[in-house]
């Protein structure tokens, strides 16, 4: 299978993705946000939940799975919290919102948090956290997912991938951002290695048997008919190498984002075949200034982080980095040269373009 890949200039990417965002009605700004998450994946060198996943939004919003102009509902308005009831609302634009609601009410309360409940994909949780930076805030972002992944011991799907995301300012060091997934990897990657035609490597994943799984088709047809099999734990298998820890993990998020906001969790979520599920989030934003002067916060994490980047590599490693540093440079790189596509992935969204009358974005370059 083909791994030749395409430049393309972000903001084309961007305008592209907002037209076919507004071809299916979704109000100019909605179209705006959801665009900007989308490639915002691909330019930190997260393609799993890039632009390939386009046609899944657009058959979403075609099926009614995904609503353009669901009503908001606002459950609950404290001056520390909020709960929204998306009502099938695109995740994207409604979890901008809400982070932009709690990073409001932080500035005023120090602290606070929100839930969103029936929602859809939202796209990669770091750039939620991320939002709260400026402000002189730590910023929190999780989701839930459909059921994929397999418990300790177990080998059916019991909870999803639930990433979760941190970000803390820093002053002359890039900003600190983890965004993960809490486990091995996120179905995105298995399916990128399906379209690499590649075998899946050893501890990602277990079959219907509870067995290592290799093959990428097969295990995401299991996945998604809930025969058994699914991935793995963050740490793996067992207890040998922290899999509980990550199972665990897997579970808060769940408990934060849908036992607190009164919505579904666990293997009650399900992907259809055309779209993902209707999922909930979370989101906090703490105030630095509540517990010492922002700046010098910033100059520790300047201390700290500089500290990380110069600990000396291991043998045959070249460098050592911190959560957040490989994503800032390759953001740098597409700003230079372009977002990279996989041709197969944009000759899909040029498809995508012709079906809804939105001219394709040019290619810059290729490789």
């Amino acid at each position: 299978m083909g791994t030749d890949y395409v430049r393309l200039k972000r903001e084309a990417l961007e305008t592209f993705c907002q037209q076919v965002f507004q071809s299916l009605n979704l109000s100019e700004d909605d179209a705006r946000m959801a665009a900007a998450v989308l490639v915002a994946a691909d330019a930190r060198g997260i393609p799993s939940h890039g632009v390939a996943r386009l046609q899944r939004y657009v058959n979403g919003l075609q099926t009614g799975l995904m609503l353009p102009n669901a009503p908001v509902e606002v459950l609950v308005d404290t001056p520390s919290s909020i709960v929204l009831h998306a009502h099938g609302a695109m995740g994207a634009p409604v979890s901008v919102k809400a982070m932009e609601s709690v990073i409001n009410k932080a500035k005023t309360n120090g602290a606070a948090f929100g839930c969103v409940r029936d929602s859809n994909h939202f796209g990669i949780a770091g750039y939620y956290a991320m939002m709260a930076l400026d402000a002189d805030m730590l910023g929190i972002a999780m989701t839930n997912t459909a059921a994929l992944g397999v418990p300790t011991f177990g080998r059916r799907v019991m909870y999803g991938t639930n990433p979760l995301a941190f970000a803390a300012p820093a002053g002359e060091e890039r900003a600190f951002v983890l965004d993960t997934s809490t486990t091995v990897v996120t179905r995105g990657k298995i399916e990128m290695y399906e379209r690499l035609g590649k075998e899946l490597p050893m501890g990602w994943a277990v079959d219907k048997t509870g067995q290592p799984a290799k093959d990428a088709q097969a295990i995401l047809d299991d996945m998604f008919h809930r025969v058994g099999g699914g991935i793995l734990p963050l740490g793996g298998a067992g207890e040998e190498f922290g899999g509980h820890k990550g199972y665990g993990l897997s579970i808060m998020v769940d408990i934060l984002c849908a036992v607190l906001g009164g919505a579904p969790f666990g293997p009650d979520l399900s992907d259809t075949e055309t779209s993902s599920a209707r999922v909930s989030h979370f989101f906090g934003a703490i105030s630095i200034d509540t517990f010492r002067d922002p700046q010098e916060f910033r100059r520790d994490m300047d201390r700290m982080l500089r500290g990380l980047r110069n600990c000396p590599p291991a043998e045959g490693a070249e460098r050592v980095y911190f959560a957040g540093q490989k994503e800032f440079e390759k953001e740098e790189e597409c700003l230079r040269i372009g977002v990279p596509l996989l041709e197969k992935i944009y000759d899909q969204i040029c498809m995508i373009g012709d079906d809804h009358g939105v001219v394709s974005p040019p290619i810059l370059r290729k490789g």
